[in-house]
């Protein structure tokens, strides 16, 4: 058996304790998976084309609840820049023995997000965060990583 690294944000005040899960485990029901994102390919489509503003509300699947949650506790995001700052935060730590990839950042991410109170769009948030960084980080996040949509 192949095991892969995950993010176990439940049981843990620290957003780097990890525990080891299966290939299925990490793209079970609960957990980042891009075809649970509710966002129309169109309003995604002008998103990545737009300029990234302050307005954390211009982020598809963020409205005034997840605002809210966001500005709250110890660690407050109150705009989009700061929710890119810690997106890319959570690409690592890398160390000589291992690289944070794709499939655990966003996982890390998403998990970061229900940390915060947000309990719903996790999954449109996080990629819309993941395909506009790619429009600045080439090879930051790959959609084709999670298989093609057909494959239900």
């Amino acid at each position: 058996i192949i095991l892969l690294l995950s993010f176990n944000l439940l049981n843990s005040s620290s957003p780097h304790s990890l525990y080891y899960s299966t290939p299925q485990s990490i793209m079970s029901a609960e957990g980042y998976d891009p075809k649970r994102s509710k966002v129309s390919e169109d309003k995604m489509e002008d998103w990545l084309r737009s300029q990234v503003t302050p307005d954390l509300q211009d982020v598809p699947g963020i409205g005034p609840a997840a605002k809210k949650r966001l500005a709250e506790g110890d660690e407050q995001i109150t705009n989009c820049y700061q929710l890119f700052g810690k997106f890319l935060m959570l690409r690592g730590p890398d160390t000589e023995e291992r690289t944070v990839e794709n499939m655990e950042h966003t996982e890390k991410f998403w998990q970061w997000l229900k940390q915060k109170g947000i309990s719903s769009h996790r999954s449109a948030i996080v990629r819309a965060i993941a395909e506009k960084s790619a429009t600045f980080f080439t090879g930051i996040y790959d959609a084709n990583e999670w298989g093609d949509e057909d494959d239900e």
